[in-house]
């Protein structure tokens, strides 16, 4: 039995046809014979949305509330796909980024996780149900709600997965894995199917929008494989490992 720690972004659960869509793809990798967390974005534009309806109403809105309110949408998310999944006859728990363990500073808006302390997430697994954590955010010291800024739910994925001691975290997009270019402009551009943390950190350095740069250091940090992939296909993506280890032996490739 492996365990793997899935994190699905926004155009992943865009709407009820994605989240049911999703939550079929969790199922068929638990039925597996995996154990299976799952780090899940806001739905769509939802952030976005979020954010134009407090500069309606604040053009320099506190800081504090802003977090307080960027965690809504993954809250909705997560509990949407824990529904989703109980409707296709399995089941989840859902957790906040707090309930969840995450612990940062407190740097509002782009904070850093200090620790995770997964008991909950593994409590729910333990139970033989899938665990849905919403990315993006975490706790300070104070108990306030804080966000982890740009790329927040890659990092809060590959995080659960070095707490939990996971297999590999697949970090599922709208395209399958890294590419030379971006698909959607060049046609042309070739999948590169493995790939080493110091090539990707050098895309991500210059612009490249597949993984966040923090992502990928505490992926590097850690030793934690990676497999970039769609979740459209079930094609296999881009894998991310360490020196020496077999790319080709991941599980759920």
């Amino acid at each position: 039995m492996a365990l793997i720690v899935q994190k699905y972004g926004g155009s992943s659960v865009a709407d009820a046809e994605g989240i049911k869509r999703v939550a079929r793809r969790i199922i068929e990798t638990k039925n597996a014979g995996n154990e299976v967390a799952v780090v899940v974005s806001a739905m769509g534009d939802t952030t976005d949305d979020l954010i134009d309806q407090a500069l309606s109403i604040d053009s320099q809105p506190p800081a504090r509330e802003m977090d307080m309110l960027m965690t809504a949408g993954e809250r909705i998310s997560m509990s949407l796909l824990a529904m989703a999944i109980h409707a296709a006859g399995s089941h989840a728990y859902s957790f906040t980024g707090s309930q969840a363990g995450f612990m940062t500073d407190a740097q509002f808006g782009a904070a850093h996780i200090k620790a995770v302390n997964p008991a909950r997430v593994r409590r729910a697994l333990d139970k033989g149900s899938v665990a849905i954590v919403a990315g993006f955010q975490g706790r300070n010291e104070k108990g306030d709600a804080t966000t982890l800024g740009r790329g927040g739910s890659d990092t809060s994925a590959v995080a659960l997965a070095v707490a939990l001691g996971a297999d590999v975290c697949e970090i599922y997009t709208d395209v399958d894995g890294v590419f030379t270019a971006d698909p959607r402009i060049v046609p042309t551009a070739k999948r590169i199917p493995s790939i080493g943390y110091e090539e990707i950190l050098e895309m991500a350095s210059c612009g490249s929008k597949v993984l966040a740069l923090r992502c990928v250091e505490y992926a590097q940090r850690f030793k934690m494989p990676l497999h970039v992939r769609s979740s459209f296909s079930h094609r296999r993506g881009t894998v991310i490992v360490p020196p020496g280890v077999d790319a080709d032996a991941l599980p759920n490739l």
